[in-house]
């Protein structure tokens, strides 16, 4: 019975949301973090027994050699994400573990392809060497992703509870501001011209891309109600930015504020209750800045 609890608990960790890093000026951040600790982690500690004879430039100039192999592998894996267009807003625990294996995987490949470059030795290409480099990385890799990844887990996943305590007054401020304003019918154009319908902003709960697709969720006399048009998000987000309480929450959803139950925070960003909508939805890390700006102004 502990072992399946126990398993139950990994498998949960490993499903919860994540930030995707890698792009921009993260990325940056990284890269530079990984060359300045491989460089003078080797430089200094040298954790694995070479001997200096086999050195063909000094043994700094190595450290620095080893220091760009990580930094290449990472930037060709990421790149592969992102040209497979990756959701980056659906990144879990279990998805970046997958890509950090990766990563130390092909790493330790590549350290074993410039033995020649900086090792005099007639046994580089030998099958032991090669399982020895791809051995080293995985050891100093996976000390530091146990370590690393809970504990930037924790801290993002803390940090965001305590950013969403602050919205927890501000869905009946909302409500207050608005609840006696009546807005006229809106008349929205979708891809299709047999498609346009009238909106009216009251009704408006939250729209989900699905597709070619945008799933328009509504509440009339107090039921809701789906509606499925040809049209993308950003043109719906488009014809209703004149209403300061829509607002973009993630690439894949648009939300009316005035609707808005409760509002938590995990890892990612933060997750919004509805009210009388059993589906929970994101709010991206990229998207936290919009959100909390547009709710400043309830």
């Amino acid at each position: 019975m502990p072992f399946r609890t126990t398993l139950k608990s990994l498998s949960s960790f490993f499903a919860q949301p994540y930030p995707f890093y890698y792009q921009g000026k993260d990325l940056s951040v990284i890269v530079v973090v990984i060359f300045v600790f491989v460089v003078f982690f080797n430089f200094l500690v040298e954790p694995f027994n070479v001997s200096r004879d086999e050195h063909i430039m000094h043994y700094f100039w190595i450290s620095v050699i080893h220091s760009l192999v990580p930094i290449i592998v990472l930037l060709l894996l990421v790149g592969a994400l992102l040209h497979k267009n990756v959701l980056i807003d659906s990144w879990t625990v279990k998805k970046e573990t997958v890509l950090l294996l990766s990563f130390f995987l092909c790493t330790g490949i590549g350290q074993f392809l410039i033995r020649d470059l900086i090792y005099d030795n007639p046994n580089n290409w030998s099958w032991g060497y090669f399982f020895e480099e791809i051995r080293n990385t995985f050891i100093v890799g996976t000390l530091l992703m146990l370590i690393l990844i809970p504990l930037n887990f924790n801290r993002l996943y803390f940090r965001n509870q305590r950013r969403a305590a602050q919205f927890q007054g501000m869905p009946q401020s909302v409500l207050d501001t608005h609840k006696k304003k009546s807005f006229a019918s809106i008349f929205i154009k979708t891809q299709l011209k047999g498609d346009d319908f009238e909106l009216h902003p009251n009704e408006f709960i939250f729209a989900r891309s699905d597709k070619n697709y945008l799933e328009i969720f509504l509440k009339k006399e107090g039921k809701l109600i789906k509606q499925v048009k040809r049209m993308t998000i950003k043109q719906l987000d488009a014809q209703l930015s004149r209403f300061p309480f829509m607002t973009r929450i993630h690439r894949s959803y648009l939300v009316n504020l005035n609707q808005i139950a409760k509002v938590s925070g995990n890892a990612q960003g933060y997750r919004l209750e509805l009210k009388d909508v059993p589906d929970t939805l994101p709010v991206s890390r990229a998207m936290i800045h919009n959100f909390e700006k547009q709710s400043q102004h309830f």
